[in-house]
């Protein structure tokens, strides 16, 4: 559906600020180059605490990290083989959740119905992706498609981040090309316009045209010389729960969002850049590049938005019933999504609820 790009006061949908996630989508959960052969890491997806470890043939597991005997955290126990092995009473589970063993029970005595919740994952572009919700319609639902992960011709830069704050602050946040204000110290872009908008049930799309000056701009290829100002177009696109910007083939990142709870919220991004050095330069200083880029320039920009995304959070928890004005329909898109996408899950899960129910009778 095209949207009018046309800026005008409308009012912001509080509700948005406590909606839950869609758990039935892919959401990132570590670096997975941060998780060994046989070390167990607690995640957290919307409230929901998972053990992830990496088991024999270096595959990642996912079980809930609860100990169906006595609630303990799976994630203090061990690693044998695929299995988990619970830090208290030595109980293991399969890689599906199951309990297959109990130390101290005779050879060949039944063991108790125990099971803990397992997880679909996938393992892709440095990343661990866990599936919270119906495991059934995991293998539908696609990650990410990020074509210039292997690319030689991009510099790629991991971007991590967390933020105090309720995942649709983070996302009008990456959505809101006006916010440039913000960032002029830093010769962030200027005199921004709203030039399309679109939106379905699952995403917004929209294409904004910005200003950059200066020699930051010079050096990331976005202006030619620093002192003359070019206009480029960025596009972004939001496909729940996920980022993707691009501007005009010189950079783009992926914005991976992991909602921890009603006021967290985590985020894998992979930032991809095409750098003015020849590639024989470019090869041998790529991780060197990568790290200063980041934290000499990016971050910078992070950090303001950091304190910007929770000053709005802190806002919000202070007085839940002020109203805000906006101005940009992108957001107000982006809220819609956000709010349709929870009342659908839970609409869905409704049904199922009653379907079992009558099932039952």
């Amino acid at each position: 559906m095209e949207l009018a790009p046309i800026l005008k006061s409308q009012i912001i949908q509080n509700r948005v600020r406590e909606v839950g996630i869609n758990p039935n989508y892919w959401y990132p959960v570590a670096w997975a180059d941060q998780v060994l052969l046989g070390k167990i890491m607690s995640v957290v997806i919307w409230q929901q605490v998972i053990a992830i470890y990496r088991g024999q043939n270096s595959k990642i597991h996912a079980l809930e990290n609860v100990c169906p005997h006595k609630g303990v955290a799976l994630h203090k126990g061990e690693v044998q083989g695929d299995n988990l092995v619970c830090p208290y009473h030595g109980w293991q589970f399969n890689s599906d959740g199951k309990c297959i063993h109990i130390p101290y029970l005779p050879k060949g005595q039944k063991l108790p119905c125990a099971e803990a919740k397992s997880y679909p994952t996938q393992e892709k572009y440095n990343i661990i992706w866990v599936f919270p919700g119906d495991e059934k319609l995991a293998e539908g639902i696609s990650i990410p498609d990020i074509p210039e992960y292997d690319n030689p011709e991009w510099l790629k830069i991991p971007i991590p981040a967390r933020f105090k704050a309720h995942f649709s602050i983070c996302n009008e946040n990456t959505m809101d090309v006006f916010h440039g204000f913000l960032h002029k110290d830093l010769q962030g872009w200027f005199n921004p316009v709203l030039l399309k908008l679109s939106q379905n049930q699952s995403s917004v799309q929209a294409e904004y045209q910005v200003s950059y000056q200066g020699w930051i701009t010079k050096f990331l290829g976005l202006s030619q010389p620093r002192t003359k100002i070019t206009t480029r177009t960025i596009s972004i696109k939001y496909e729940y729960p996920h980022y993707h910007s691009s501007l005009e083939g010189i950079s783009s990142i992926y914005l991976m969002r992991l909602p921890l709870g009603i006021m967290e919220t985590q985020s894998f991004s992979l930032l991809f850049l095409k750098i003015g050095l020849p590639k024989w330069i470019l090869i041998r200083i790529k991780p060197q590049l990568s790290q200063a880029i980041w934290r000499f320039l990016f971050k910078k920009f992070l950090d303001q938005d950091l304190e910007m995304v929770e000053s709005e959070q802190r806002s919000y928890l202070a007085n839940p019933e002020r109203r805000y004005v906006e101005i940009n329909p992108a957001i107000i898109a982006l809220q819609r999504v956000i709010v349709g996408q929870y009342e659908y899950f839970m609409q869905q899960s409704r049904k199922l609820l009653n379907h079992n129910h009558r099932k039952g009778e």
